[in-house]
Order: structure tokens, then C-alpha cells, then sequence
């Protein structure tokens, strides 16, 4: 097992509709122990799953077949932005703690015989960062651990728009890890356009970001997706207007993601494994 991998338990709340089996509720007939119903024996031949009781009870002497759902798996994918306010490291590095999530996924989505596959993006798609669906994981693995070293360029994140084109019809669980610092507008267009898969947006913060700074004094920032360099005169005010900033764009991320009912998971302190099982506890309904 990768060392940065932490499994975690996932559900969906929908009926697959792969045809490769696996561990999750389907709508694919096949050799499954989940019941359905009865059908002729001429609209579904399988001889095996032959009813003779209900059978010979049958008036018009029709021979009737049990029918089963299979147990089918289903695509599970990171999608992660790698524009430049990914790059910021406080307490924390970001692209470190999507790192561990990426390999977390991967080990996770292998135990239950899940193909995983990995999307990066920044202004577009990067191809350098695409990993095809796959239940060999071996090269997550390796992607993981290029991922926790990366330093982005100071670019945006509109590539997030693209993200549907690269995503099977089948419909699949997406982790969308970012620290959603993009206008609301482009983030609310990406997420009508993933609206066919199951979306757990993963938002990566930092305390160092907007709690971890000085009432007082002169700091020197610079844009992480823009390059801008600027120097500000830090008071009291300043400091009490950038954490109210802060709470407000943490309520904006909510609404917007609730609009849609994907409740957002929010990571400021490092990955939790156990806390993202029961994210899906609590928030998937089987």
C-alpha cells in the first residue's frame, strides 16, 4: 500500500449501471442476490433462476424465472485544481493534502474493485495530469507522489470548466478537491455541467491563509494566480475585514454548493480519513 494511502469508506446513493461487477447496488440484470422480480422463461432465458413453484401454480402453465440485479462497480475520480492558489503552504500544503487524497482514493476505490482515474487543471485540463479510469493503481500511486512536490504556476482555475468532457457517460463519484478560490459564477457553470455525476466538492483551506496573520504591521503578498506583488499595512481593521471576508466566502461555497445538494467537505487541518467515511455516512443515502 502507497504510504500517503488512507482508506476510507464510500457509498453511492444511486443504482449502477456498469457492467463490470462489483460492490454497489445495480440496474444491471445478472447473477446478484439483489431480488427484482418474476419474467417468462422466453423473455429472460436462464434456466438457472427457473421459479417451479411459482411455475406450476401458474394457470396458462407459463414457466417463470426469478430475476437478480448484479452487484456492479462504479468510476470513482479526483478531479484537482493545480492553479496557483493550490501552491500555498501554511500549516499546510495544499497540493500535499490532495495528494493524500488521491492516493487515499485509489487504495480505497481497489479494495472494493473500483477503477479510479485522476483529472488536473489549472486554466485547462493538463494533460501531464491525466490518469485514465483503471483498477490497476499503480500509476495513482506514483501520481500521488509527483503531485505533493508540484509548484503550480501563478495561473486561474477555469479549466474546472472542462472537466465533464473527460468523465464517462456512466455516471461516477467525482472528488472536486480545491480551495474554490474562482469567481462563483464559473464554479456554479462547472457544476450544472457535472450535474450527471455524483460531485463530494473537497475544500482545501488553510488557518495560515486568513487566521494565522498579524493584527499589526507591514506584510508582502503576492496573487497566486495573477503573480501581483503588493505590500499592505496590516491593523486591526484590516485583520478583522480578511477574516470576515473569509467567513463570508465560506457561506457563499455553501449556499452555492447546497443548491446543487452536494454538501461541501471542508479539510483546514490536514486529511481526516475517518472523517470523510462519515461524510458519506451522513450525507449519501443508499
Amino acid at each position: 500500500m502507497n504510504a500517503l494511502a488512507k482508506e476510507f469508506t464510500y457509498q453511492i446513493g444511486w443504482r449502477s449501471r456498469g457492467r463490470h461487477p462489483g460492490r454497489h447496488a445495480s440496474s444491471q440484470r445478472g447473477l446478484g442476490m439483489d431480488f427484482v422480480g418474476h419474467a417468462p422463461l422466453i423473455a429472460y432465458p436462464d434456466p438457472r433462476r427457473i421459479d417451479m413453484r411459482l411455475s406450476l401454480r401458474d394457470p396458462m402453465e407459463q414457466v417463470y424465472v426469478r430475476i437478480y440485479n448484479q452487484r456492479s462497480a462504479v468510476p470513482i475520480f479526483v478531479a484537482c485544481d493545480l492553479s496557483g492558489s493550490m501552491g500555498f503552504s501554511g500549516h499546510f500544503n495544499k497540493l500535499a493534502i490532495a495528494a493524500e487524497i488521491t492516493a487515499s482514493a485509489a487504495q480505497s476505490a481497489s479494495r472494493v474493485h473500483d477503477p479510479f482515474g485522476f483529472i488536473g487543471f489549472d486554466e485547462d485540463i493538463l494533460e501531464e495530469w491525466l490518469s485514465p479510469s483503471s483498477v490497476r493503481v499503480q500509476s495513482a500511486y506514483m501520481l500521488a507522489e509527483r503531485l505533493q512536490h508540484y509548484r503550480p504556476p501563478h495561473v486561474g482555475g477555469n479549466g474546472i470548466l472542462q472537466i465533464s468532457h473527460h468523465l464517462p457517460r456512466e455516471r461516477s463519484l467525482v472528488l472536486l478537491v480545491s480551495d474554490f478560490h474562482m469567481p462563483l459564477d464559473i464554479l456554479e457553470e462547472a457544476l450544472i455541467s457535472l450535474q450527471r455525476h455524483h460531485v463530494v466538492p473537497v475544500v482545501l483551506w488553510d488557518t495560515a491563509e486568513y487566521k494565522a496573520i498579524p493584527e499589526f504591521g507591514l506584510t508582502h503578498v503576492t496573487d497566486s494566480e495573477s503573480g501581483e506583488k503588493r505590500t499592505l499595512l496590516l491593523r486591526k481593521a484590516t485583520h478583522a475585514r480578511i477574516q470576515a471576508a473569509f467567513a463570508e466566502r465560506h457561506e457563499a461555497l455553501n449556499q452555492l454548493f447546497m443548491r446543487y445538494d452536494l454538501p461541501p467537505f471542508f479539510i483546514e487541518q490536514g486529511f481526516d480519513a475517518d472523517a470523510l467515511t462519515e461524510y458519506f455516512y451522513q450525507f449519501v443515502r443508499k
